[in-house]
């Protein structure tokens, strides 16, 4: 018989096993079951527990800076009992300039990343050097320098060494110059010739959501629970009640304005020429003993006739003493007024000043009115909505939670909440207009009549 081969199977098999590699930290070969002897049982000891502890202690240090144990009470926990009115002033406002990674990063480490390019401090800490040291150097190492028109200068030539002699202005401001243009003479009218044309100023105005002090969730009525007390909730369907009266008389006084429009429009259709409007003029009988009028008859035009000389002096010396009436009629009035002028002066400012304090108790009332939010307000084309009340009923109550009945919509009171906070412009929907339907029809050609 001829000899056969024989190989090692279980050999084979065991050094073809994969080891398992860990998620976190030094590679595990918990695959394996053997455990003979200390080597093996010190090389195949689970160490996850450890691993995932000390991963966890590294994210503390990196998003905080240390570990959460070796922070102090006070700089893990702030009672607040008064609040801070200049929260809003102090929080970051928007930037363009900043990439949102950087945001997100600048919010999450603490620890300060590695930059590849020169930043501010890199550079200044550098050594600056000028450009006309840059270029002493150059000739003194005898290195190709360009000059002037991006030409490689020799440094055998004259200048051209270590001494600091530079090319003439003419040379740097040659081509930039043309002797045969003419100039041009700017013609400035009489008395402005030194002045200029002035600068506008940007109006520093406050923006109305840093006066806003409207919670982004309002706290909701008491009446409004599933479960409420008598009073709170009597109290919020009166509420309700008042705001659903002011709309329909609202809606009322539009429709009473509607309806007089409409009648004065109708009214105004049957007007008679020549007479006011609401009156009518009843027609007249003809009468057979009245000779009828000739509407053709031709009136005959009044002839105008020229004014002879005297008459004409005449008018023109009535004209001038009448004007110099009213000349002395207002120097004698201007006269009597000088007297008057200290206490016109007193009374002009006792005026501004009302006028002062009138216009400043209207800002702060304003302010104070911006305080509780924009509802209500008519803010540029469309008025803010104010918050609907979402009451029921003492039959549709439920006395607990599994038969209550959702209300109001919660998008809806957000989107709210932000036009009343001046964070987004008040907006109505817009609703796509219908249009008619386009007809098809086919024109033969021999019903065409040319």
């Amino acid at each position: 018989m001829a000899p056969t081969k024989t190989s090692k199977v279980s050999s084979v098999s065991k050094s073809s096993k994969k080891h398992v590699a860990s998620g976190v930290g030094a590679p595990s070969q918990l695959a394996q079951s053997s455990r003979k002897g200390k080597k093996a049982w010190r090389k195949n000891i689970d160490i996850h527990p450890v691993e995932e502890g000390l991963e966890s202690l590294r994210s503390e240090e990196r998003v905080i800076g240390s570990t959460l144990q070796k922070q102090t009470d006070d700089q893990l926990f702030v009672v607040d009992t008064k609040g801070d009115d200049r929260a809003r002033k102090a929080l970051p406002r928007y930037s363009k300039a900043e990439l949102t990674a950087t945001k997100i990063l600048s919010q999450r480490s603490a620890i300060p990343a590695v930059f590849s390019r020169p930043t501010k401090d890199s550079v200044l800490s550098r050594s600056k050097v000028s450009k006309a040291d840059k270029e002493r150097l150059l000739r003194i190492a005898k290195r190709p320098r360009k000059g002037p028109f991006n030409a490689v200068m020799d440094h055998t030539e004259f200048g051209a060494g270590s001494a600091l002699i530079d090319v003439s202005a003419a040379v740097k401001h040659s081509g930039s110059y043309d002797p045969w243009i003419a100039e041009e003479v700017e013609e400035v009218a009489d008395g402005l010739e030194h002045t200029k044309k002035p600068k506008i100023k940007r109006p520093e105005l406050s923006h109305p959501r840093d006066v806003i002090e409207v919670p982004a969730v309002l706290e909701p009525h008491q009446g409004s629970s599933y479960n409420p007390p008598a009073e709170a909730h009597d109290e919020l369907i009166m509420e309700a009640c008042r705001v659903e009266r002011r709309r329909q008389d609202e809606a009322d006084r539009l429709a009473e304005v509607r309806r007089k429009v409409a009648d004065a429009r109708a009214l105004a259709a049957d007007v008679t020429e020549g007479l006011p409007l609401g009156m009518t003029l009843d027609e007249i009988p003809p009468d057979d003993s009245e000779p009828a009028i000739q509407l053709d008859a031709v009136v005959p035009k009044k002839t105008s006739v020229r004014k002879t000389k005297q008459q004409r002096a005449k008018a023109l010396r009535l004209r001038e003493e009448k004007q110099a009436l009213a000349e002395k009629a207002a120097r004698k009035k201007m006269l009597a007024t000088i007297p008057l002028a200290k206490s016109l002066r007193s009374t002009a400012e006792k005026v501004g000043q009302r006028q002062n304090e009138a216009r400043l108790a209207r800002q702060l009332t304003l302010k104070m009115k911006l305080r509780k939010g924009l509802a209500g307000q008519r803010l540029g084309k469309y008025k803010v909505p104010e918050n609907e009340i979402e009451v029921q009923i003492g039959e549709d109550l439920s006395e607990n939670l599994r038969t209550l009945k959702p209300e109001g919509n919660l998008f809806r009171d957000r989107f709210r909440s932000m036009q009343q906070r001046a964070l987004i412009e008040p907006r109505v929907p817009i609703l796509a207009t219908r249009r008619a339907k386009l007809k098809e029809f086919e024109k033969h050609a021999w019903k065409r009549f040319e």
